[in-house]
């Protein structure tokens, strides 16, 4: 319900710190809005109406690209804080220490990238950004094993099949900080991938249903478009999803 993105990164930092040291009950009992409050700025765009950028300079194409990013480090505070009030309550309490974490991980994502673009002489909210990520929460907020199914194991997963070569592009645009902030949250992000296969895994495992055939069930109802190869093979072991999960339906 914070809608100001310092304020948001503030509180999602004192939740997480304010668990961590046990002040906070596992109560999970609060209705979880739709919606969570958003700025003004930036402007909140269906994605085809987005505008491409492959214009401009190698200055205004890095900051466009930071922007982007910033923005989903922004809504994937929300989201890992939606995944705890919306369903902790059906796990055991080491789910929300691990959406805890995520969640203060990413407020420091999105702090480092908003650092990035007020350097590079701009600002969050300075272009606009779509909302499509939050479109796929809303999606699947009837049940737990669909929204870890897309939001780490598909979203999440697919950064870590294209962010390193990000990171090459800004060393190779003489711009080594921005890489360094960006394989800091590619080493985080497997992680949190990490995170969503076990709780999907334990999940299916309640439920007495195969994790591979119910994973790629739910990615065919929730994910348009397929997935897209090339994949990260390695990275996305070391998070749990094993090419069982992935291949096949690409």
């Amino acid at each position: 319900m914070t809608p100001e993105p310092a304020a948001k990164v503030m509180a999602a930092r004192a939740a997480a710190r304010q668990w961590r040291k046990g002040r906070l009950t596992a109560d999970f009992d609060s209705v979880m809005p739709d919606v969570p409050a958003r700025p003004d700025r930036p402007e909140l765009l269906r994605p085809g109406q987005m505008p491409r950028r492959g214009k401009g300079t190698s200055l205004t194409k890095r900051v466009a690209l930071i922007h982007a990013l910033a923005h989903i480090e922004f809504v994937a505070i929300d989201l890992a804080f939606d995944m705890i009030g919306r369903f902790a309550a059906q796990f055991p309490r080491e789910f929300a220490d691990n959406w805890f974490r995520v969640g203060a991980e990413e407020a420091m994502h999105f702090v480092l990238l908003d650092r990035r673009l007020r350097e590079m002489g701009s600002f969050y909210g300075a272009l606009p950004a779509h909302d499509g990520l939050w479109d796929t929460a809303r999606e699947t907020a009837y049940d737990a094993s669909a929204r870890l199914a897309i939001v780490p194991m598909v979203l999440e997963a697919r950064g870590l099949d294209i962010t390193l070569d990000t990171v090459e592009r800004f060393k190779a645009q003489g711009d080594p900080l921005t890489a360094k902030v960006l394989n800091r949250i590619f080493h985080d992000e497997i992680n949190h991938v990490f995170f969503g296969t076990k709780w999907f895994e334990w999940c299916c495992h309640k439920q007495k249903s195969d994790p591979h055939r119910h994973w790629k069930g739910l990615v065919k109802t929730h994910f348009r478009g397929g997935l897209k190869p090339p994949f990260n093979d390695s990275a996305r072991l070391a998070a749990g999803l094993t090419q069982d999960y992935y291949l096949g339906i690409e």
